[in-house]
């Protein structure tokens, strides 16, 4: 169980990220990265839970062992006690015991000794599974970093760069649009003045023509 998580760990996070993301994923790679951290930061607690109960399973095996070993110690100096005293079935009852004892007590010691040695096992992996994983989101901060970057300049090369006779043909146009005002509120001021104007020029003409009578 805990090899075949190992396998499928280490397939996941192994993988190349480009080949990993279908062509969906590829239009946001960001959101495709985040999810598979997700589930890679899943499968991580998945193993930190069987780190855990290996811990607990060493204990145990350590116990029966020191448990069983000291039953066997116990029988076996029974058994000289009772073969001294010459009482032969106490001293076949007690050496019976005695390798009983010592049988599982060895049995038990095997089983603590490899518990060891893959908890051991576990936790190397472990270590370097977080290490892989840590690399991994700095590499999305980087990957946001970048994505950040690419989309501010492209909202100013939309400004910029794509459309600069559309975006000068605006402004001629306010201007055309300021003119023609400047052009109608003149022309109005003139129309309303005519009138002012031409009578002013008619009593000039008059005062001159009466001083010349």
């Amino acid at each position: 169980m805990t090899t075949n998580i190992f396998t499928r760990i280490k397939d996941s996070i192994s993988a190349d990220l480009h080949t990993m993301m279908d062509k969906k994923e590829q239009k946001n790679p960001i959101a495709a990265l985040n999810l598979y951290l997700r589930q890679s930061e899943q499968e991580k607690e998945k193993v930190r839970k069987l780190i855990d109960r290996q811990y607990k399973l060493k204990e145990e095996f350590t116990r029966e062992y020191i448990k069983a070993q000291e039953l066997a110690d116990k029988r076996l100096k029974q058994a000289q006690i009772a073969e001294r005293a010459g009482e032969e079935e106490m001293h076949e009852f007690a050496i019976k015991e005695h390798e009983e004892y010592q049988n599982r007590a060895e049995r038990m010691k095997a089983s603590k000794d490899e518990a060891i040695t893959q908890l051991d096992n576990l936790e190397r992996k472990y270590e370097e599974m977080k290490h892989r994983l840590k690399d991994m989101h700095l590499r999305r901060m980087e990957l946001m970093g970048r994505e950040n970057i690419a989309k501010a300049n492209h909202q100013i090369n939309r400004v910029v760069d794509d459309a600069p006779e559309k975006s000068f043909s605006k402004f001629e146009e306010m201007e055309q649009y300021i003119e023609n005002l400047e052009y109608k509120v003149n022309s109005s001021y003139y129309r309303s003045t005519f009138d002012h104007k031409i009578a002013a020029l008619e009593k000039q003409q008059e005062e001159k023509t009466e001083e010349v009578n």
